[in-house]
């Protein structure tokens, strides 16, 4: 087993990962009734590409000697209203660390392998952008 998740009342949720006893907390958003003191259920899947695709990224980078530290994603996720769903996922990377336009292309190419990538329905549009400094 993964985790144990405990429904909290008031349309939030605990998350126990097991391993490391890590939490998280989810609230239902603002728009569907809920507080938005947390994540949302959806919000924790756009973000999870973000920290699948910087983590695939990593590992990649290390086994090339760079070092992206301190690269930085900003999540945007839009939800569609019939049926609710998320619709679309903007993820906008700032990276930083790398210089040979080879190793840019190689290191962007393994986030569009990452594994929510690749398991995210193919109806969810992905927009990516990477911006190297």
């Amino acid at each position: 087993m993964t985790s144990r998740v405990t429904y909290l009342g008031n349309l939030r949720t605990s998350s126990v990962h097991l391993q490391s006893g890590t939490e998280i907390l989810s609230d239902a958003p603002l728009d569907n009734n809920g507080k938005g003191e947390a994540f949302s259920p959806t919000d924790t899947v756009a973000n999870a590409l973000a920290t699948c695709m910087l983590t695939i990224m990593g590992i990649k980078a290390r086994d090339m000697q760079l070092n992206i530290e301190n690269s930085t994603a900003a999540v945007t996720k839009i939800m569609n209203a019939e049926p609710r769903r998320i619709g679309t996922i903007e993820i906008a990377f700032d990276m930083s660390g790398v210089l040979e336009q080879k190793d840019k292309i190689i290191l962007e190419r393994a986030a569009m392998t990452c594994p929510v990538f690749l398991s995210l329905n193919a109806d969810i549009e992905k927009r990516i952008t990477f911006d190297w400094k």
